[in-house]
C-alpha cells in the first residue's frame, strides 16, 4: 500500500491544489491467529515493524522465533499475521495484554504499573564511538527522508555507523513505530539478536524526535548502547539510560548536541 495520497486543498487565496499527505491506518498484529494490538501507523516497511515490536516489547526473544509473516489488507486496515514459537506464543498469553495503540504514544493500554518497565539488564560496554560520526549521520539523514520530504508528517530513526554513514532508514507518523522499523530492519540482517547484557552491536541509533522512557527501553531491549536524538529527553528517560549503561544524546543539531549519560563512550567529548 502506497504510504502517501494526494488530497485537494485550498489556499488562502483561493485556489485548489493537490496536496501530498501521509497515509495513516490501523495496523493489527495477529501472534498465532491470537489479535494482540492494533497501531495506527504508516503502511510502510511493515515486516520490519511487526519484527522489530514483537522483539523490543519482549514478545519474542530472538528473530528466530518468528517462523512467517503476512501482511493482509482490508477496507479497515491491516492485518499482519505473525508466526511465531510455541514457547513465546505461550509467554504471550500468560501476560497478554490489550493496547488500544494511537500515533505518538508507546505504552498506550497497559494494564498495570509492573508492565510499563522491562525488566532489562544494563548494557556492557561497547567500543568508544566518534561523536563526529553522530553529527555526520544527523547531517546525512534529511536527505533520505523521502516520505517526510513529500508529507512533513513523519519521523524517521536510522542506524549511524562509525564513519558517519547511515543505514536502514525507516519513516512513520509514530516516532515509536519509525524506531521498531529500524530495529525490525536490522534484526531481519542480523539472523540473531545480541542478547541483553552482551555486547552491543556497532553504530548507533538516531530518531528525529524526542527521546522518551520507551524509546530508550526499545533500543536497551536490541542491546543498542547509543540513543542520539534531535530533540529533548525526558527525565524518565535519562534515569533509565543511566541505569541501563545507555549512552543517550539530545539535541543533535549541526555539531551541536548534549550527552546526559554514559559520555565516556563516545570520542572526542572533553573529560
Amino acid at each position: 500500500m502506497n504510504p502517501q495520497t494526494q488530497l485537494p486543498v485550498t489556499r488562502p487565496n483561493g485556489t485548489s491544489t493537490l496536496d501530498t499527505v501521509a497515509e495513516e491506518l490501523p495496523i493489527a498484529f495477529e501472534y498465532n491467529g491470537i489479535s494482540h494490538t492494533v497501531m495506527l501507523a504508516t503502511p510502510a516497511d511493515l515486516e520490519d515493524f511487526a519484527l522489530g515490536f514483537s522483539l523490543t516489547e519482549g514478545i519474542v526473544d530472538k528473530r528466530s522465533e518468528v517462523f512467517d509473516i503476512e501482511i493482509v489488507e482490508a477496507e479497515a486496515g491491516i492485518t499482519v499475521h505473525l508466526d511465531i514459537a510455541g514457547g513465546a506464543f505461550a509467554r504471550l498469553k500468560e501476560h497478554r495484554r490489550s493496547l488500544a495503540g494511537r500515533t505518538g504514544c508507546g505504552l498506550c493500554g497497559a494494564e498495570s504499573l509492573t508492565q510499563v518497565v522491562r525488566d532489562l539488564p544494563p548494557l556492557a560496554d561497547v567500543t568508544p564511538f566518534p561523536l563526529q560520526a553522530l553529527y555526520e549521520g544527523m547531517s546525512r539523514l534529511p536527505a533520505q527522508q523521502r516520505l517526510q520530504q513529500t508529507t512533513g508528517a513523519v519521523h524517521a530513526a536510522c542506524r549511524i555507523a562509525a564513519d558517519g554513514s547511515i543505514s536502514y532508514v525507516r519513516e512513520d507518523v509514530g516516532r515509536h513505530n519509525a524506531l521498531d522499523k529500524t530495529l525490525g530492519a536490522l534484526a531481519r540482517a542480523d539472523s540473531v539478536r545480541p542478547e541483553p547484557g552482551r555486547r552491543a552491536p556497532g553504530g548507533a541509533l538516531l530518531i528525529t524526535s524526542r527521546a522518551s522512557f520507551e524509546m530508550v527501553q526499545k533500543s536497551a531491549a536490541l542491546s543498542y548502547g547509543i540513543l542520539a536524538a534531535v530533540s529533548a529527553p525526558t527525565a524518565a528517560a535519562v534515569r533509565l539510560a543511566d541505569k541501563l549503561n545507555l549512552t543517550l544524546v539530545g539535541f543533535l543539531r549541526g555539531n551541536s548536541c548534549a550527552i546526559y549519560t554514559h559520555p565516556h563512550r563516545l570520542q572526542g567529548t572533553p573529560k
